[in-house]
């Protein structure tokens, strides 16, 4: 049976979204933002190693999406990850602390950038093999199913890993078992160094699901509002065991691929015009002073606290000791 296509919407998103709610999902994307700036220069200090992808520019997409999940949802996705696990709820020393490989942080020190997960929050990691997680993301999709438990896995990609063969065998289990499966690709326009239109023959993502019977959507991933009320759709659509879908959020990062990357392969222009005219803060905060209200003050005590929870987060990742190297071999084998 053919896919049923959705197609870009024709009218703005308005959901019925309280100022209040506005206001709160201002204040994650905020501390996301301030979190990569101060992660950034801790890099450039020395003081994290290893490989460190920002999440700047893309934060709409994760807190739209969180926005819409419930208790008990599974999310899992790849290395530029540390946005997603403030959005679950993680707490910042601890991610801070990983990055800066230290035994406070949520795989001890051990996983960096890349690798960590929190159970309690049901965030199955960070993972460094481009598309690794969209197999394991359907595999707690199946789990979800087997269990009849009502709950969701929503699994995040890149357009760079959607052109990865697994992708697509995923993407037949979980349509052939009907899998309560989100599917959100993080389009941000470059897989690595290599834009979109260079790398897939198509760059409307979202119809990659059709050969499987997999609707697809694309959404204004800058716009928190949109990527929050189409998270909603596809939720519902997933846990009414209609099967998986998948969300094209069109989104755009700031800085390069990695810490590592001039990103010289597009211009300055290119980047500044996307700050300037469609960046999601700047979009969300303007709409909250012209239309809810909001004081100057009151937005300004917001970012206050971004910044000194970034700041305790550093200082206590900066506190805390390395593993001992005894910790060398633990946590390798796990005996079931």
């Amino acid at each position: 049976m053919a896919a049923t296509r959705k197609t870009n919407r024709v009218k703005p998103a308005e959901p019925d979204v309280s100022a209040e709610t506005l206001k709160r999902w201002y204040t994650d994307m905020l501390l996301i933002r301030r979190f990569e700036e101060r992660a950034g220069q801790m890099y450039g200090m020395g003081l994290i190693g290893g490989f460190c992808h920002l999440y700047i520019g893309q934060e709409a997409v994760v807190v739209g999406m969180q926005a819409a999940l419930q208790e008990g949802d599974t999310i899992v996705t790849s290395y530029r990850d540390h946005g997603h696990m403030l959005a679950c709820g993680m707490d910042p020393k601890g991610v801070m602390s990983e990055l800066t490989g230290r035994r406070c942080g949520y795989s001890h020190g051990k996983g960096g950038s890349m690798h960590m997960f929190s159970r309690e929050k049901n965030f199955f990691g960070g993972h460094g093999i481009v598309g690794a997680q969209v197999p394991i993301g359907t595999g707690l999709g199946f789990a979800h199913r087997y269990r009849d438990d009502g709950r969701i896995s929503v699994t995040y990609l890149g357009d760079g890993a959607i052109n990865q063969g697994q992708v697509y065998e995923s993407f037949n289990m979980a349509s052939l078992w009907k899998l309560p499966v989100v599917y959100v690709v993080e389009n941000n326009r470059y897989g690595m160094g290599t834009s979109v239109s260079r790398a897939s023959a198509r760059t409307d993502l979202y119809h990659r699901g059709i050969a499987y019977g997999i609707q697809g959507e694309q959404v204004d991933g800058m716009d928190v509002v949109a990527a929050y009320e189409a998270a909603v759709e596809a939720v519902e659509h997933a846990r009414a065991g209609q099967g998986p879908i998948i969300l094209e959020m069109l989104t755009y990062r700031y800085r390069g691929h990695s810490m590592s990357d001039p990103a010289k392969y597009r211009t300055k222009d290119e980047v500044n015009r996307m700050r300037t005219e469609h960046d999601p803060i700047d979009h969300l905060r303007q709409r909250l002073l012209e239309e809810h209200g909001a004081g100057e003050d009151d937005l300004k005590q917001i970012e206050k606290r971004a910044r000194d929870i970034v700041a305790e987060a550093a200082q206590f990742a900066q506190d805390c000791p390395e593993p001992d190297p005894s910790e060398l071999w633990t946590d390798v084998l796990a005996e079931a």
